[in-house]
């Protein structure tokens, strides 16, 4: 039988530049001679993908959004995730459950407690090996986002004050869990963000 395989995932809020270290993380995954996949949220399955194209451009409450997060999430974890880890490899994920806790509780002020059953139902079990948090001044990372020349969804237009919410759940998110949540300073050039990356990396599974 294969050795199960570990799964990362990448958070951070809107314009900390955390998907652009991805591939980068994968490369250092096949340098140990491991197989890596990379992945999404919401997305990752077809089915996942078609409730993003919905999250993202229509307007609704924080539980629909939670619970449609959350739809997505089970497809992915049933077809793509839980079957990598299983076949041994290493799963590269841009976002997880941690995303919800700090986007629609400490975003959109949802009970917390909603989340966690959520949790429970769809991946008892199952959490990151290791969570690497991007962390960044909600203000640079609006910088950022109008440097890019596409048209923001729906999470990326809320003001400033959503994400600063967002930030300071995800930082309540790593207090509560300091072995799992590796925090990455998000600022200064992606030269510099992936030699922080890298050496946390190398930290986490050494």
């Amino acid at each position: 039988m294969s050795v199960r395989g570990r799964f990362i995932t990448f958070e951070g809020i809107d314009g900390a530049g955390k998907s652009s270290h991805l591939d980068f993380a994968c490369e250092l995954v096949r340098a140990r001679g491991l197989e890596a996949v990379k992945t999404f949220e919401p997305g990752g399955t077809p089915f996942g993908q078609k409730l993003r194209e919905v999250v993202l451009h229509q307007p609704a409450s924080a539980l629909a959004e939670a619970l449609a997060m959350f739809a997505a999430r089970s497809a992915h974890v049933e077809a793509l995730i839980a079957p990598a880890l299983q076949a041994g490899r290493w799963v590269i994920c841009d976002r997880f459950s941690d995303s919800t806790y700090a986007y629609q509780c400490g975003g959109r002020l949802l009970p917390r407690e909603i989340v966690t059953t959520l949790e429970e139902l769809v991946h008892p079990g199952l959490q990151p090996d290791a969570t690497f948090l991007f962390d960044i001044d909600p203000a640079t990372a609006a910088t950022r986002q109008r440097a890019r020349e596409r048209e923001p969804d729906e999470f990326e237009r809320r003001q400033l004050d959503f994400h600063m919410r967002v930030r300071n759940a995800y930082l309540e998110r790593r207090r509560a869990h300091p072995g799992r949540i590796h925090l990455i300073d998000a600022s200064g050039s992606i030269e510099e963000v992936r030699s922080r990356f890298s050496r946390a990396f190398a930290e986490a599974f050494a």
